[in-house]
């Protein structure tokens, strides 16, 4: 049902060097599957890559961790109500990379994690994917998801 779909792009070290900074892989070794997809020179492409992510995935989670193994009681939280609904979602873990974690806080302008989006749209951290799911509104959410960028081809 979970995804880490979009982690070649971005779940990858990131570190600074004398040409600005840049993505550490061992993708030599990695099956295709695997390999990275965005190489990023600056904050702008983590940022756009990000954008590429939310957009290309009807339900993307940014959590700390993976759905078979959060990291965090909030990420646990938020894999187990997108389970409860049966839904296929896609994930990054944002503990992969300083500037992910960093990254997500600034493209949503919120500041805790785990982050759900659905349709391109900004839902929320635990407590108001909680909230949804128990008013039953995340479940009509999550019925339409479509990714963002469909509307556009």
């Amino acid at each position: 049902l979970a995804r880490a779909v979009g982690a070649p792009a971005l779940a990858r070290a990131w570190a600074g060097g004398a040409g600005g900074r840049s993505w550490l892989s061992t993708a030599a070794d990695s099956h295709d599957d695997f390999k990275p997809v965005v190489k990023a020179s600056g904050d702008g492409e983590v940022s756009a890559a990000i954008d590429a992510a939310v957009k290309r995935s009807p339900i993307m989670l940014f959590m700390k961790g993976t759905p078979a193994q959060p990291m965090c009681g909030f990420s646990q939280q938020v894999v187990r109500i997108l389970h409860a609904h049966g839904v296929d979602f896609d994930s990054m873990n944002v503990l992969e990379s300083d500037a992910l974690r960093s990254g997500i806080k600034e493209y949503s302008q919120w500041p805790t994690i785990p982050q759900l989006y659905v349709s391109g749209e900004f839902v929320g951290g635990c407590d108001i994917v909680t909230s949804l799911h128990q008013s039953g509104e995340l479940a009509d959410m999550l019925a339409d998801a479509k990714p963002a960028d469909a509307d556009a081809a």
